[in-house]
């Protein structure tokens, strides 16, 4: 099969060995794939990428050293069932999946990383090797282009959901990229209201508010933490005043912030900006050393909490959700290539003016 193949620094379009289906696994044939920023990452600082996640701890990670197929937003079609499958979805069916590859080596289970791995390719590929069980069918007739960013939207819907948002809560999206994006659908399926989303890039901004923000900012011009402040507090509000100091007067309504730019500086960044008891979700993935001061995080008694990824119950429920039109990712796709324009595609997507999502479609 052809595939574009990350190898020795380039990204390269070659013919490799088709997969071959494990113990219940089926063969599917890509049908579009996104570029994610963690491919963009994984593509330019590959050899950082995979020392950090050995030093999380993970069990099987990528050798930069050899060939990695990447792409992990994906949507499929079935052609083959491998042993040990039920054939509950027949051939020709289309799905999505999380993107995990589980196999059995006796009693324990070998997990892979589908698109950063050196033994399980990705969705820049013409076919992939699946698990069964992982498998969901795209339904509602929901097209193979929308469902291919099942993965990224349920990355906004986790986030989400940690927060356990409450009727009163303000919130800010800090960082209006692809996970911004996503965190800001979320929001609008949970009946958040006032969404506010600060980002320097007016073409990010515009697609905020496509999603469902009631306030884009550019932060160029206005600080976001006062607009959100200001939306936060009641009229006249005075944190001098007695009343208040006694917890009698006029309250500020609950923050929560999202941070989803992922470099060094925004946790500080917001620190300083939080109100009192603000809750900061992390979800923008820095993969450098950061470092901020605990001081404000204290005296203004911040709850941080970090979020990776989503369960498989949160997927399955961010494929509904755009399957019932909940959710429309019709704005964020602004390309679609073939196999030979994935490199370009990497550089394209350096521009947050021309590109917010391009979808690698390997038979066009």
């Amino acid at each position: 099969m052809r595939a574009a193949i990350f190898r020795k620094g380039d990204l390269v379009v070659d013919q490799v060995s088709d997969p071959r289906p494990a113990e219940g696994q089926v063969i599917v044939k890509t049908l579009a794939c996104g570029i994610c920023g963690s491919d963009l990452h994984a593509f330019h600082h590959a050899g950082h990428m995979a020392d950090a996640m050995k030093r999380t701890g993970a069990r099987e990670v990528m050798d930069p050293g050899r060939d990695i197929i990447f792409g992990h937003e994906f949507s499929a079609e079935i052609v083959e069932h491998g042993a040990g499958t039920a054939g509950t979805l027949k051939v020709g069916t289309r799905v999505c999946s999380v993107p995990m590859s589980i196999t059995l080596q006796g009693e324990q289970a070998n997990i892979q990383s589908v698109g950063y791995s050196n033994e399980v390719p990705g969705g820049f590929a013409e076919y992939m090797a699946l698990n069964e069980m992982l498998l969901l069918e795209i339904p509602n007739g929901l097209s193979s282009e929308h469902a291919a960013l099942t993965e990224p939207m349920a990355v906004g819907w986790h986030a989400v959901e940690k927060a356990h948002m409450t009727p009163e809560d303000v919130s800010l999206v800090i960082g209006c990229g692809p996970v911004g994006l996503a965190v800001i659908a979320g929001l609008k399926i949970k009946g958040a209201s006032p969404i506010i989303a600060a980002d320097f890039s007016p073409a990010r901004r515009a697609l905020a508010k496509a999603m469902g923000a009631d306030v884009v900012i550019d932060p160029a011009k206005v600080s976001p933490y006062a607009s959100w402040q200001e939306m936060a507090l009641p009229e006249g509000f005075d944190p001098y005043n007695i009343a208040t100091l006694l917890g009698m007067g006029p309250m500020p309504r609950p923050g929560v912030i999202f941070e989803c730019v992922g470099v060094p500086g925004i946790i500080q960044q917001i620190a300083e900006g939080a109100m009192k008891g603000t809750r900061v979700v992390v979800v923008g993935v820095c993969m450098e050393r950061d470092s901020f001061e605990p001081l404000f995080a204290i005296t203004r008694e911040l709850n941080l909490q970090f979020v990776f990824a989503y369960t498989p119950e949160e997927f399955a429920l961010t494929l509904h959700h755009l399957a019932e039109g909940k959710i429309d990712v019709a704005p964020l796709i602004t390309g679609r290539v073939g196999l030979d324009d994935v490199k370009s595609s990497f550089a394209a997507l350096a521009n947050p003016e021309a590109h917010a999502k391009i979808l690698v479609e390997p038979w066009r």
